[in-house]
């Protein structure tokens, strides 16, 4: 049901549009437009860079048209397809959701070529775009809900050549906190389709909230080409934490579900600890404040384990069943390859 005039397998560098059908009151045969763009030179990798995929998460969109708009194609080995915004009308309107359907595009896969606007786009990554493409980059963010330690991230996939490859690309991005992470929020993800497929896949939380500091930007734009370096599609000098002069890179993981912690009932809350500051077991994390009746005690919430606040609720007003708080602990690499 897509439709786009860039042919993926021509040379080149070509900028364009995915057409997804969408009718509304006012338009019959209406698109909606993704742009998307292709730059190919000669043999090497496939790698499919995507921002966007939560419309409030700005980072990446920026940091991928930045590429987009100064990329070549000679200074590219094998083939980059670039999508700064895919979920495009939930960027227009600045929101996690899509306005059109209602869906996350992150819990809509493999998706259908006859749903919803989202479900077609998730269909096409699936059965197009995924197929074509060795590495697959979707860059996150905390956007308007949650503010994160600037962090990589990765799943530890079961397959351990693939999860090897992973951890290293992961670790191109140079940010000074590495985080393995867990799905408690449902099946459909994006990078769990992509991983399924067999890729080299490598996401992101960079920070969050609806203002992006200049160091995130700068922690986007620059983690990102390295990478694109380090997997051999894009021309340069890999650059290492090391040879910045800088410590390696913490390791941390959240893979149990009492590390995310979820508000037990909704108020205002309160965060009690600094983001990457240490947590103990039993810890106050926070309280959540009864808006409605402030005689009342806050309700008082408590680390059910022990390591770093690696995230936190950016929006004080909460509802129950929110995530209001993150904590990771710390691993060696030979954990991760070894789990």
């Amino acid at each position: 049901m897509i439709h786009t005039s860039i042919d993926l397998d021509r040379p080149g560098k070509q900028q364009g549009f995915l057409q997804v059908p969408y009718s509304h009151d006012l338009g019959g045969w209406a698109n909606v437009m993704v742009p998307i763009t292709v730059i190919a030179r000669g043999s090497g990798p496939t790698v499919l860079c995507l921002g966007g995929n939560h419309g409030d998460e700005y980072q990446g969109q920026v940091a991928i048209m930045r590429l987009a708009r100064e990329t070549t194609p000679e200074q590219v080995s094998g083939r980059l397809i670039l999508v700064p915004s895919l979920n495009m009308p939930a960027a227009k309107a600045a929101k996690r959701l899509s306005p059109l359907d209602g869906m996350n595009m992150n819990r809509a896969f493999p998706g259908s070529p006859e749903g919803p606007v989202t479900s077609q786009i998730a269909h096409y990554l699936t059965t197009v775009l995924f197929p074509k493409s060795d590495v697959v980059i979707d860059i996150h963010s905390g956007g308007r809900s949650m503010e994160f330690l600037p962090c990589s991230h990765m799943h530890l996939v079961a397959d351990r050549e693939q999860r090897t490859r992973m951890l290293a690309a992961m670790l191109a991005w140079n940010t000074d906190v590495s985080f393995l992470y867990a799905d408690i929020a449902g099946s459909g993800l994006l990078p769990v389709e992509a991983e399924n497929q067999g890729k080299i896949v490598v996401t992101t939380e960079l920070g969050g909230g609806e203002g992006i500091s200049a160091h995130v930007h700068r922690i986007a734009q620059r983690g990102l080409r390295n990478v694109l370096v380090h997997c051999g599609v894009l021309a340069g000098r890999e650059e290492t934490r090391e040879g910045l002069g800088l410590a390696p890179a913490r390791l941390v993981q959240a893979l149990a579900r009492e590390d995310y912690i979820l508000a037990p009932e909704s108020g205002i809350f309160e965060v009690a600890i600094d983001l990457g500051a240490p947590v103990a077991r039993g810890d106050t994390v926070g309280w959540i404040h009864h808006l409605e009746r402030p005689d009342r005690e806050p309700e008082r919430i408590a680390a059910a384990s022990a390591g770093t606040l690696v995230c936190m609720r950016a929006p004080c007003l909460t509802s129950q069943g929110d995530c209001v708080a993150v904590i990771a602990r710390e691993v060696s690499r030979d954990e991760v390859l070894r789990a």
